[in-house]
């Protein structure tokens, strides 16, 4: 961890603790004790066969959860030195933030939230948070990871304030309309800094995006200017690595200085008054939330609409919807361990206890796990 902390940033040693009471430990900070739980975590490792947008036997060149989640460590930590913020209690919660997503993306998600419309919906920041509280089962005293408050605060990035009351103090914040640390403000813009940018770099890698396409936007068309009148032989493949790397660095740069200026003008003296905040302080310019805007619906136009990508998420989508409905008429398909706890569940909450154990099953699978279980279900030559 950096030594001197700004005296906005979260310490450790001011934290808002634990769920459930633990000594303290010997030679790490509790920041770093999150951080360490994270990675030796069952979903952290199952992130390696969670794709961002191309299922994963796509191929092995495609950005995973897990590689995406690295990158969003790298670049939040970085800025996070500069800025004289909590690097441990930043790489904690970027490695964190993705691990309730479902398999097969957004189209995965986007499937399991219609099953689940009539028992609360299902939503991958809460799954996260509910993995880190409840799902995981490592420790003997405590199910979940017992994190600290504030890498829940940062897990949870947004939720309804009918949700967040549920929540006690982790959501009332979203009732109250505050801010979370400066920590988690930071790790989710360098999660949009990541998949926006690597994402196209991908759909360019898949030939569903192209290069003319990409120099429509002016940023990226002057970055890819001064590339080629530096370096004339360069191969096109390489140019546009080093046009993403460059524009990594532009987004980057703009976001430490205006969010520099943007501590600098409310002058925090401490975390409790940048929670209080009417906006958030981490953030970029103008200019650069335009080119972020243009570059989203970009993406989202050329790129996840593009009707490879579109079967893709068709078949996804009946996978998922094929799954739940056939767990959740019948439980007794599920493996033992679920199945005990739908009868658990069913006992404090029905049919919805049901659907969300149901649910917790699903978005744990990997693609290919999904892909497996839906064969061996639905496949009558798959006798097991």
């Amino acid at each position: 961890m950096n030594g001197a902390l700004a005296p906005y940033a979260a310490n450790w040693q001011s934290s808002k603790g634990r769920r459930h009471s633990e000594a303290p430990p010997n030679y790490r900070t509790e920041y770093q004790r999150d951080r360490d739980r994270i990675v030796h975590s069952a979903a952290f490792r199952r992130l390696e066969y969670k794709t961002q947008v191309f299922v994963n036997h796509e191929g092995d060149m495609f950005r995973t959860r897990l590689t995406h989640s690295v990158e969003v460590a790298q670049i939040a930590r970085s800025i996070s030195r500069i800025l004289n913020l909590n690097e441990d209690l930043v790489e904690a919660i970027a490695l964190a933030h993705d691990l309730g997503h479902t398999p097969f993306g957004h189209a995965g998600q986007d499937a399991l939230n219609r099953c689940m419309a009539d028992y609360g919906g299902f939503e991958h920041n809460l799954q996260s948070l509910r993995v880190v509280d409840e799902l995981e089962e490592r420790y003997a005293e405590f199910s979940g990871l017992n994190l600290t408050y504030e890498s829940r605060e940062g897990i949870l990035k947004h939720c309804s304030p009918g949700r967040a009351s549920e929540l006690g103090e982790l959501g009332q914040r979203f009732i109250n309309k505050q801010q979370p640390s400066l920590e988690a403000q930071l790790a989710n813009v360098a999660d949009e800094i990541a998949y926006n940018n690597h994402d196209m770099d991908d759909g360019m890698r898949a030939g569903l995006i192209t290069l003319e396409q990409l120099c429509e936007m002016p940023p990226f068309a002057e970055q890819y200017e001064l590339v080629i009148g530096q370096y004339k032989a360069l191969s096109e493949r390489r140019a546009i690595h080093e046009v993403v790397r460059r524009m990594i660095n532009c987004q980057v740069t703009d976001l430490i200085d205006t969010s520099r200026a943007n501590i600098e003008s409310a002058s925090p003296e401490n975390i409790d008054q940048v929670r209080h905040q009417p906006q958030p302080l981490i953030g970029f310019s103008d200019d650069m939330q335009r080119y972020n805007l243009e570059l989203k619906r970009f993406l989202r136009t050329e790129l996840y609409q593009h009707y490879r990508v579109r079967r893709m998420s068709t078949k996804a989508d009946r996978i998922i919807r094929s799954l739940f409905e056939i767990f959740v008429d019948d439980p007794r398909l599920l493996p033992p361990d679920y199945n005990r706890k739908v009868s658990q569940m069913e006992k404090c909450e029905g049919e919805t206890g049901r659907a969300r154990v149901v649910a917790d099953y699903i978005a744990g699978m990997t693609d290919r796990y999904a892909i497996g279980e839906f064969e061996r279900l639905f496949n009558p030559s798959q006798l097991t």
